[in-house]
């Protein structure tokens, strides 16, 4: 687990933040992580060093901008990857589904490209993946500021989550991988739609993500009628998902992101279900009397993860400046 939260100081450079998703790059730049002074977006394509580059370039034409040094950059990024800075795997994307990026060297990748643009070869870089980012903003600016666990669950390309517990990420023998848990599912279902996992099949984000709505029902999420039966379906997916995070990490709030996840009528019939799930066993005025408190979408929005990447650019700078808390 990372080192407790400390004051975010106002530096006299750049931070850099990168949030790296299946489906679009978002790169920004600020003094101080909750202030964002530019930022920009691409798509993620098959080819990492493109992504490298177009991040790179984007820093070098703000430092110009500004007239200011990049001190340091964080990565949010999709995953599986490796997190741990004692690894010779660290800040590798590693057995990805994602054409293109499996055993990708994201941070040798992204330093290599910052030299190229003029940049310094040693610039501090900060490693996570994409949910722990946002977990991590969430909790000190966002929907989770007051309390000191949470859970924060995307639900979108894919599904995946990061925890915070007594102000600290949640890692381990690698980092957690909340989309890949298996849930109940009727049997019913389990006959018409095997899942689109390419590891699991059926796990959560095999059954519950974006492209598994779009293969069980034949239309993109986005396109669906609020009234249609594809959303009892996912609800119910995704409250039994949430059942078990709720049993193994006794989060104080859940927060729910993502193109799925934070659509306005999702949570709305997630609630209901999850308490009907829990039945009493969490006896908690959280789940009993104010659950809309408790599972709630992102305050910070789209924003979370790229926030996240540069809360972890702004601990790396400290930790490579001495006398900087």
């Amino acid at each position: 687990m990372d080192e407790p939260d400390g004051e975010v100081a106002v530096t006299q450079g750049l931070l850099g933040g990168i949030e790296s998703g299946g489906t679009k790059i978002v790169c920004a730049v600020g003094q101080r992580p909750d202030v964002i002074m530019a930022r920009c977006e691409f798509p993620t394509t098959e080819a990492p060093e493109d992504t490298y580059r177009q991040a790179a370039d984007f820093f070098a034409a703000q430092t110009e901008e500004y007239g200011q040094d990049l001190l340091a950059v964080g990565v949010g990024s999709f995953g599986p990857c490796d997190p741990n800075p004692e690894s010779p795997t660290y800040g590798y994307v590693t057995s990805t589904p994602k054409p293109g990026w499996a055993d990708a060297d994201v941070v040798g990748g992204l330093r290599r490209a910052i030299s190229a643009t003029g940049g310094s070869s040693n610039v501090p870089i900060s490693f996570d993946t994409d949910v722990n980012a946002a977990a991590l903003a969430e909790s000190m600016y966002g929907a989770g500021a007051d309390v000191s666990s949470l859970v924060y669950v995307t639900v979108g390309t894919g599904i995946g989550g990061g925890g915070i517990a007594d102000g600290r990420l949640i890692h381990g023998l690698v980092h957690p991988e909340m989309g890949h848990i298996l849930i109940p599912r009727p049997q019913r279902e389990v006959d018409v739609f095997g899942g689109v996992c390419p590891y699991h099949g059926d796990c959560w984000e095999g059954v519950a993500s974006g492209p598994a709505i779009e293969a069980r029902w034949g239309t993109a999420s986005r396109d669906l009628p609020i009234d249609h039966e594809a959303w009892d379906l996912e609800a119910r997916y995704l409250a039994g998902g949430l059942h078990a995070l709720v049993c193994v990490l006794s989060p104080q709030r859940v927060i729910v992101g993502g193109g799925v996840g934070s659509a306005p009528h999702v949570l709305p019939l997630v609630r209901p279900m999850l308490q009907e799930s829990l039945a009493g066993y969490i006896d908690d005025p959280a789940i009993e009397q104010h659950l809309e408190s408790y599972v709630v979408t992102p305050d910070l929005g789209g924003d979370a993860g790229v926030i996240g990447a540069l809360i972890l650019a702004d601990r790396a700078r400290a930790a490579n400046t001495p006398g900087i808390p």
